[in-house]
C-alpha cells in the first residue's frame, strides 16, 4: 500500500480539525515546518479528534526543542518524551570520572519548553529551552523559571515523588510516609533528598540533602524557616536546626515547629548584632519576623553540641531572650549528650522526645553550659 501524507486543516464553520489524505501523486509540499499535500481527486478529509491533533502539535514542539538543545551539546534520544524525566550524560562535566548520566532532563507535558539541570555538586549546570521564540537560557545554578512567571515549582526544578530507596531512608531514622507527604518532602531525579519550603501553601525555597549529607540550596530565592506555615495558628514554637528534626519532632506530636535553612555557627560572636539589612547570616529570622513577633514563648531544640548551642545564643539575641526556653537533650552514656532531636527519636523514641521538649528550661546565658 502507497504510504499516506498527513496535515491539519480546520474547517471553517465548525471548528472540526480534519485530516487530509493524499496519495503520492498529489505530491507535498512543506510549508512552516508541517507536510501539507497538493490536493487531488483522491484526497479524502478525515477527522481527527482534539487529543489526537494535540499529540501531534507536543511531538512538533519536542522535535523543535531538541534541535535546540542540540547546540549546547545535549544528545537526547527516544526516551526524552514530553511528560517524562531521563538522565543524560551532562556537556558540561561529562558525568565526572565514572561518566554517569547525571543531567535531569525533562520536556513538560505540553512541549512547550524543556528544562535540564545536573545534579553532580561540583557542576550544576541548568538551563531552559523554548518551543517559542524564547531565548535558551543556561549557566551555572540556573534558577529555573517555569514559562514567564517567577512562581518557583516543583515541577520547574524537576522534584518528583519520594521514591521507595528514599523512604526506606526516612523510616530508618523513624519518619513515617505520612510525616514525609505531609511536609512535602520529595526528591530529585538522581535520588537526592528536596526539602520544598512553602510560604502560604506556595514554594518558596528547596533545600537538597544527599544521603552522605551534603547540602545546597536553590539558587536565587530568598531564606525562610522550613514549615512556616505549622506556626500561623500556633501560640508557642520549637525552632531546631534541621529539616529531619523537624520532622522528628512531628513523629512525637509537634507540629508547631520550624527549622533554620542553614547550619550553625561555630562560635557566639563577639559583636553587637547588625541591623536587619546586614545580618545575612539569619536574613530568615528577618523575613519571617511578622510570623515570630507574636509568640511569647519560644522553645529552642537545636543540636546539642558546642555549634548548636551557639546557635541557640545567636537565635535568642535576636528572638529576646526573655521569651526563648532552651531543650536540654537527655544523656547517652556518662558523660555525652543525644546530639538532636532525630537522635533521641531513633534511640529512645517518641515519649522520651515529647519529655525533652516538655522540659525545657527558661533561656540563661549559663543555662549553655
Amino acid at each position: 500500500m502507497a504510504p499516506i501524507a498527513v496535515a491539519s486543516r480546520w474547517l471553517p464553520l465548525f471548528r472540526l480539525p480534519i485530516v487530509w489524505c493524499s496519495s503520492p501523486a498529489g505530491g507535498l509540499r512543506s510549508r512552516n515546518g508541517f507536510l501539507r499535500p497538493r490536493y487531488s481527486t483522491a484526497s479524502l478529509p478525515l477527522v481527527l479528534s482534539g487529543s489526537e491533533v494535540g499529540t501531534l502539535e507536543v511531538r512538533h514542539k519536542s522535535r523543535m526543542l531538541k534541535k535546540k538543545i542540540e547546540f549546547l551539546g545535549i544528545k537526547t534520544d527516544d526516551s526524552c518524551v514530553a511528560g517524562l524525566f531521563t538522565h543524560l550524560l551532562c556537556p558540561k562535566c561529562k558525568g565526572g570520572k565514572s561518566m554517569e548520566s547525571c543531567l535531569s532532563f525533562h520536556i513538560i507535558q505540553d512541549g512547550e519548553f524543556a528544562m535540564w539541570r545536573c545534579f553532580r555538586p561540583s557542576c550544576g549546570w541548568a538551563g531552559q529551552a523554548f518551543a517559542n521564540h524564547r531565548e535558551t537560557m543556561e549557566g551555572m545554578n540556573l534558577m529555573l523559571k517555569v514559562e514567564s512567571s517567577d512562581k518557583l515549582t516543583a515541577e520547574g526544578i524537576g522534584l518528583e515523588p519520594l521514591g521507595d530507596k528514599l523512604v526506606l531512608y526516612f523510616n530508618e531514622r523513624r519518619i513515617s510516609e505520612g510525616t514525609l507527604r505531609r511536609n512535602a518532602v520529595m526528591q530529585t531525579s538522581q535520588a537526592v533528598i528536596a526539602f520544598t519550603y512553602r510560604k502560604g501553601g506556595e514554594l518558596v525555597g528547596c533545600k537538597y540533602r544527599t544521603i552522605d549529607k551534603r547540602f545546597w540550596q536553590e539558587s536565587g530565592t530568598e531564606k525562610w524557616l522550613y514549615g512556616l506555615d505549622d506556626i500561623t495558628e500556633a501560640t508557642e514554637i520549637i525552632i531546631v536546626e534541621g529539616e529531619i528534626d523537624k520532622l522528628s519532632l512531628e513523629e512525637a506530636g509537634f507540629r508547631n515547629c520550624v527549622s533554620v535553612p542553614a547550619g550553625a555557627p561555630i562560635t557566639v560572636s563577639s559583636k553587637d548584632l547588625p541591623s536587619a539589612e546586614k545580618d545575612r547570616a539569619f536574613q530568615y529570622i528577618w523575613n519571617c519576623k511578622e510570623y515570630l513577633d507574636k509568640f511569647s514563648r519560644i522553645i529552642l531544640a537545636t543540636d546539642g553540641d558546642s555549634s548548636g548551642q551557639a546557635l541557640a545564643e545567636e537565635l535568642a539575641r535576636r528572638l529576646g531572650k526573655e521569651r526563648c526556653w532552651l531543650v536540654r537533650w537527655p544523656r547517652n552514656g556518662d558523660s555525652d549528650v543525644f546530639k538532636d532531636a532525630n537522635e533521641v527519636l531513633r534511640c529512645l523514641g517518641p515519649q522520651a522526645l515529647r519529655e525533652a521538649i516538655e522540659t525545657a528550661d527558661t533561656y540563661h546565658t549559663d543555662t549553655l553550659g
